[in-house]
């Protein structure tokens, strides 16, 4: 969400704040009761975190790498969506290119072997959003939405995110949520200048009494979004509230959620690419632009496919990614005197959608497709748009380029992703006079994250043309049609069809763990433990080919002679517990009130969920091998802290190795079974002086293969898409009325695939903003992403592992320049 509309809630408060306030929510998996700020903003110097903390802590004097947007920030960043955030965060690689949702994002060098986010997790107010981040088409920052509800987001890296959650110990990214205590809000209309977007963003607080408090807000938006579909692809929103009774010793809140929405994916598309693999050459077709054009299409809106049980399916391909949540939760904190606590969060989210898009499997001329579907002598027809049923004369002109897709459509429902959690603990404050402070912390975390999905892809034919792309038909030299209304087969033989599948299995976690903290002088020790029993249970299915009349017109056609079809009675069951210990250690050393050293050493584990249910990763009783069910990450980190007026920098070295169990797709279908090393440094830094503001960061990572079990060659290699650098920088000026600033953000070259050879250059995006306070309560805004039209490519498809021999790859790439205005009013 690229909304200029964030940028009017940061003008509002300001400045840049490099350091922020405490959050009006209890610490994530904490006890501690956090006493009502006094605002719903940051306040400079006060610098509190609290998430992955079990009390909340000054950033300076913890030995957890935590990093911290407020409002300006997010505002500064126009995300596109919640992963496009978290490029701003030293140490995270999020590929947030895919829209509003379906990111890849790694952490410091952990992998990401077949897509999401496996050793992260989203939070909201310290509870997840889903249990595993890397679920296939629904991963979990599509359902986080970044609005005017947000008063900040932490970003917990490595070292406590092994205890104080479950299958994070990659990272924490915890959304806190407003909670009004203090009378305000905003009203905004954001729109797309060189695009089709029209958003509304309204959210207000305010306290109730003396005792009470609410918040609610949300926000709507229609178009077709920053790439040009023809359609209204974007269509949805969110409302968010809560309530909060305030007593002389805690709080008790009540929470509800409202989320319906539809966006995009964008998935790699056909390009240009030549030149050598150490030194590629991208670019556009004729009447084809990566940076702006898909193959979603007015003139491809309908799909009929094979669900489960030979269940036809009818999909609006215009749903894009829909997601849809329904949830409701609260928290109760109090402090029970003598120096007990205690804390209850629940969250209870009915979660469902699906995810459609046409997928670029295979590019080449017009003509090779019609020889191939339809033998010697075939002729393409157009099957869909103005054109539908006129014969293609000259393929080799078709549109200037000549060429056609076999477009896959990626088409999953997803039914049932309801997410339960319920978070219990316990805390002791522990006074040991001349010896110091501590506290002890118990705590009880349980979940359950169902996965109930079916997929049922279809293989279709498609011109490459940036307007409005048609569905084509091939014709055999007897004029007898081959394709059906562009169809070229159900299901997707060109991968063996093997994403005809359905799952419906129940995934339940009881994680015990205990927390310590013991300051003495200057010195701040912690330590934490966590007992994880992972269990799953449920089914999943394959497909079988059979003869089907689909469309049940009483004619097989060529099409549904092969349709491949899942049956529950052939289903395998999902029947396994797994045990495990994480832990955690961590010392700080404040060696002045400004300067701090810290250190930290954790073991942290993912329990594999969806990823592993088909390339024989479950047996065929439903059993599963402890080191494909669990893997761990054991984590080192060291660094320094400092702070000082309006200056901050935290340098950290950290080192982490891991194995990785999974299955990858797209190219082709494989299992892998690798282990990995990475080491590197972190920096992040910010100044305040004067009208002048800048944050800022940098990442170099040295991230290798360590041993391939099933492909040794690839022993010592870099994984792919793992940049040696990532950088960030956001600088602003702000003079009595007028703001303006920019945010680049930029990586070097990578390799396309695990094997080293052909590589992804590197990019600079650099985004600009400019705000302007016509009254204290009404603001205008222009906001520019990708200001310089750069193609910054995040991920190769069809060739990755060497340079294609006939010029023609496909790549998903970031939207190219996009700008939108906002006016807004803010109210007290």
């Amino acid at each position: 969400m690229k909304t200029a509309s964030y940028w009017l809630v940061g003008a509002a408060l300001g400045t840049v704040l490099p350091f922020a306030a405490a959050a009006q929510v209890a610490p994530a998996s904490a006890p501690a009761p956090v006493a009502e700020t006094t605002t719903d903003t940051a306040e400079a110097g006060n610098d509190i975190v609290v998430t992955g903390t079990s009390r909340p802590e000054r950033r300076l004097t913890t030995s957890i790498t935590v990093s911290a947007l407020d409002a300006t920030q997010i505002a500064q960043a126009a995300p596109l969506g919640s992963a496009d955030l978290v490029r701003n965060i030293p140490g995270l690689r999020s590929e947030a290119s895919g829209g509003e949702g379906n990111a890849n994002i790694a952490v410091r060098g952990l992998p990401v072997a077949s897509g999401g986010a496996k050793f992260v997790q989203f939070q909201e107010d310290g509870l997840p959003v889903l249990d595993f981040g890397d679920i296939a088409f629904a991963t979990a920052d599509a359902f986080v939405r970044p609005d005017n509800n947000v008063q900040r987001v932490e970003v917990v890296r490595g070292g406590s995110a092994s205890t104080f959650t479950s299958n994070a110990p990659g990272a924490i990214i915890n959304f806190i949520s407003k909670t009004g205590k203090t009378a305000g809000g905003n009203i905004s209309l954001t729109k797309g200048i060189d695009f089709d977007r029209t958003r509304i963003d309204a959210d207000y607080g305010a306290p109730i009494g003396d005792d009470w408090s609410f918040h609610v807000g949300g926000f709507y938006r229609i178009g077709d979004g920053v790439k040009d579909i023809g359609y209204n692809a974007e269509k949805g929103g969110q409302i968010k509230a809560n309530v909060t009774r305030t007593f002389s010793n805690g709080f008790v809140r009540i929470n509800a959620k409202y989320l319906d929405d539809k966006a995009p994916v964008y998935i790699p598309v056909p390009v240009s690419n030549t030149g050598t693999n150490s030194d590629p050459k991208f670019g556009a077709f004729a009447n084809f632009n990566p940076k702006s054009d898909t193959l979603q299409s007015p003139n491809f809106r309908s799909d009929l496919s094979v669900g489960l049980n030979g269940r036809r399916i009818r999909t609006d391909i215009a749903d894009g990614y829909r997601t849809k949540v329904r949830g409701i939760g609260g928290e109760a904190s109090f402090d029970l005197g003598g120096g007990w606590t205690f804390d209850d969060k629940f969250n209870y989210a009915k979660n469902s959608g699906g995810f459609t898009s046409p997928y670029a499997a295979n590019v080449n001329t017009a003509a090779s497709f019609a020889n191939s579907i339809g033998g010697a002598g075939a002729t393409l027809r157009y099957a869909t748009g103005p054109n539908a049923g006129q014969t293609i004369a000259n393929p080799a002109a078709l549109n200037g380029n000549g060429l056609a897709s076999n477009s896959l459509l990626f088409n999953a429902t997803l039914e049932d992703f309801t997410n339960i959690t319920n978070i219990l603990t316990i805390g002791k404050d522990i006074n040991g006079g001349s010896l110091g402070t501590g506290s002890l912390t118990a705590g009880y975390f349980k979940s359950r994250q169902a996965v109930k999905m079916d997929w049922h892809w279809n293989s279709y034919l498609q011109e490459v043309n940036g307007n409005e792309p048609a569905l084509l038909d091939v014709f055999n030299a007897a004029g007898q049609p081959i394709t059906q209304n562009g169809l070229i087969a159900y299901g997707e033989p060109v991968y063996g069809n093997c994403c005809q599948r359905y799952y419906d299995v129940d995934y339940t976690i009881d994680a015990p763990y205990l927390a310590a903290t013991w300051k003495t002088g200057r010195l701040n020790l912690d330590g934490s433990v966590r007992y994880n029993s992972s269990k799953a249970k449920g089914i999943y299915a394959s497909n079988a080919l059979t003869v089907l009349d689909v469309n049940q017109d009483g004619v097989i056609q060529v099409p549904e002679q092969t349709v491949p079809v899942v049956s529950l009675s052939a289903a395998k069951p999902v029947n396994y517990r797994k045990n495990y210990f994480t832990w955690s250690v961590g010392a700080n050393y404040e060696i002045k009130n400004d300067l701090a050293l810290f250190a930290r050493v954790s073991r942290g584990a993912r329990f594999n969920a969806d990823r592993v249910l088909f390339g024989g990763g479950v047996r065929d009783d439903g059993s599963i091998a402890d080191d494909v069910a669990v893997n761990f990450v054991n984590q080192q980190e060291a660094g320094v802290k400092f702070r000082s007026g309006p200056f901050f920098a935290n340098v950290t070295g950290f080192r982490a190795t891991t194995a990785e169990s999974n299955e990858i797709i797209i190219p082709q279908q494989r299992t892998i079974n690798n282990r990995y090393r990475s080491y590197g440094v972190e920096l992040e830094a910010g100044v305040d002086y004067g009208v002048f503001h800048l944050t800022g960061g940098a990442t170099y990572t040295h991230a290798r293969i360590i041993e391939s079990e099933l492909t040794p060659a690839l022993n010592g290699n870099t994984p792919y898409r793992q940049a040696d650098l990532i950088f960030q920088a956001s600088p602003s000026i702000v003079v009595d009325k007028l703001t303006v600033g920019a945010n680049v953000i930029g990586t070097t070259s990578s390799y396309a695939s695990d094997l080293n050879q052909l590589k992804m250059p590197g990019y600079v995006l650099t985004g600009a903003f400019a705000s302007y306070a016509i009254t204290p309560a009404v603001h205008v805004s222009v906001n520019a992403q990708n200001l310089f039209n750069v193609l910054a490519i995040t991920e190769l498809g069809l060739a990755t592992d060497t340079l294609p021999t006939n010029g023609i790859n496909t790549a998903r790439a970031f939207p190219g320049r996009n700008i939108s205005a906002t006016i807004g009013l803010k109210f007290w």
